[in-house]
């Protein structure tokens, strides 16, 4: 089936993970074509979509699309919800693709973490804090894929993520960022996004799906091109 999104001739209209699916396509024609295919396929096969789990976004174009009136879109004639944020594997996504409020997930999601390391294990030895430290406040999931976003945002994860060692630690709050974390052998904020973005680099070139190999493909795809960009060399000194 050709309806849906094309990328460099690839058609791309279905990413399935388990029991979710997402439909795309640049049309309204041909999201009703998708979700027809859809009912067919579970008809025929004996199974059933949850049309009041299921919601629909309108991505905006650069002169912005949130006031787009989009005709009525249906699943087993069930009207859909329009909806404006979605968590889709625990990703928050937003119309205009920005990641402020996926990036302020992960931040809250760290203090929360950091905040029960401290409260159970602040008395232990400093090498057992720093293992939970590693264990518990280094992942940042999906920052992988954050690219869109404002310097207000990322800084804030930044400096949480410096206070709650320096918490933990029993630091003080002046102290510097680099030093403390070279002196714990701890990877610094700036040095786990670059881990994280040559990883799935890494993985979405060695990858044998045809999408993934058409994005690695592309020598001017911007997403490759920022994360090997954070690879560039810099002077930035935390505080």
């Amino acid at each position: 089936m050709r309806v849906g999104c094309h990328i460099d001739g690839v058609c791309l209209n279905n990413l399935s993970y388990a029991d979710d699916m997402v439909l795309l396509s640049a049309s309204v024609c041909g999201i009703r074509s998708l979700l027809k295919k859809c009912e067919e396929y579970a008809t025929q096969h004996g199974l059933m979509y949850n049309a009041k789990k299921s919601q629909y976004m309108v991505f905006e174009s650069k002169s912005g699309g949130r006031h787009i009136e989009v005709p009525i879109l249906q699943l087993n004639s069930v009207p859909l919800e329009r909806v404006h944020t979605f968590k889709y594997l625990g990703h928050i996504l937003t119309p205009d693709l920005k990641d402020n409020m996926d990036i302020e997930r992960e931040r809250r999601a760290l203090s929360a973490r950091a905040n029960m390391i401290f409260r159970r294990f602040g008395k232990c030895a400093k090498e057992v804090k720093i293992t939970l430290f590693r264990a518990f406040c280094n992942t940042f999931y999906t920052c992988s894929l954050w690219r869109n976003y404002t310097k207000r945002a990322y800084g804030a994860l930044r400096v949480q993520y410096n206070d709650a060692f320096r918490v933990l630690m029993g630091l003080s709050r002046s102290c510097s960022a680099s030093t403390m974390f070279a002196e714990a052998r701890v990877h610094c904020f700036w040095t786990i996004m670059r881990r994280r973005a040559a990883s799935l680099v890494q993985r979405v070139r060695d990858s044998p799906n045809n999408i993934l190999k058409m994005i690695a493909g592309r020598l001017d795809c911007r997403y490759m091109l920022y994360c090997c960009g954070l690879h560039a060399p810099s002077y930035r000194i935390d505080s």
